[in-house]
């Protein structure tokens, strides 16, 4: 994630969150380390944002309740089930795209009213999904074919095969998210023709420069 788009997440992060976070907190959940966690919240600082610190057991940092950003007027039902289905996504990996997802679901919470936020955590503790887990992959890996899908840029990517490891460069063309596996449906830029590759084996990805669908 670049700078400024984790500077954005972490407000976000902040705004939809009761309490304090602590930087330790958002430097796991933002996988940097936490002298620039401490450095993003100086330059937040620095643009105004109200960025409170409370020191001792139970602090952390949080945004100013009296800042706000404009409203989406969701009910707590209809934000229970979007938190409820998103967690499930991130939890079942079923979904390539988690860290975009995970910033969603903060602009959900932040845009609640206290009210809703109060039926919210009764709404929310009482609703879950079940499912199979789905296999795992990469942060790096994923992270890159998100940005490949977006742009529609090449990708090339080494591949775990049945009987070996292999480089490619493909362009995505589908996701297709199933219970224990997600798949892309791809064209093999080099055989001029369609591939399917499965999430999980792919071991390494990167963009492709000047190459665009």
């Amino acid at each position: 994630m670049k700078k400024q788009g984790r500077m954005f997440a972490i407000a976000e992060h902040l705004r939809g969150r009761h309490g304090g976070v602590t930087a330790e907190m958002l430097a796991e959940r933002f996988q940097v380390s936490l002298r620039t966690i401490y450095r993003d919240l100086d330059e937040l600082r620095d643009a105004e944002l109200p960025v409170l610190s409370d020191r001792g057991r139970g602090g952390g940092f949080a945004l100013d309740r009296s800042y706000s950003l404009p409203p989406v007027n969701f009910t707590a039902r209809e934000a229970a089930v979007l938190l409820a289905a998103g967690q499930w996504l991130i939890e079942s990996r079923s979904l390539p795209f988690v860290e975009t997802l995970r910033g969603a679901l903060d602009k959900v919470r932040g845009a609640l009213s206290s009210q809703a936020r109060q039926e919210l955590a009764h709404v929310g503790s009482s609703l879950a999904f079940v499912g199979v887990p789905a296999k795992s992959s990469a942060p790096q890996v994923r992270a890159v074919l998100e940005e490949a899908w977006l742009q529609r840029s090449a990708l090339w990517i080494r591949y775990q095969g049945s009987r070996e490891i292999t480089e490619r460069r493909v362009r995505v063309e589908s996701v297709v998210m199933d219970r224990a596996e997600t798949l892309l449906n791809c064209m093999d830029l080099d055989k001029k023709q369609p591939r399917q590759f499965k999430l999980h084996l792919v071991l390494e990805a990167r963009l492709v420069s000047g190459e665009t669908g």
